[in-house]
């Protein structure tokens, strides 16, 4: 492989693992019965809604196909991904339905 081989297939990696961060992302708000777009939108204000986001969504499940998205998987895929903003807006959800179950 030559140096361009190797770039081409380290950004394909990054994306498709992008892409799965966004699919967990996606059905654990489905699971929650969360509208993911609102959610991105408040962790990200001042960009458009994720054309990425738009696709996954097609291909969520409902949540007895899906089966449980534990909290802290989400936050962890959030937090390799760096997506801060993010994970702080889940978070605020996170702990909106553990006050709301008490």
């Amino acid at each position: 492989m030559n140096q361009n081989d190797i770039e081409k297939q380290v950004i394909e990696n990054y994306q498709r693992d992008e892409n799965m961060m966004i699919l967990v992302f996606a059905q654990w708000c489905v699971n929650h019965q969360l509208e993911a777009k609102a959610l991105y939108k408040r962790a990200h204000p001042d960009q458009s809604v994720n054309p990425e986001l738009e696709k996954t969504m097609d291909v969520t499940v409902s949540k007895e196909e899906a089966g449980e998205v534990p909290d802290e998987t989400l936050l962890g895929v959030l937090s390799l991904f760096g997506n801060s903003d993010l994970a702080f807006v889940v978070s605020e959800e996170i702990e909106k339905r553990k006050r709301e179950l008490r």
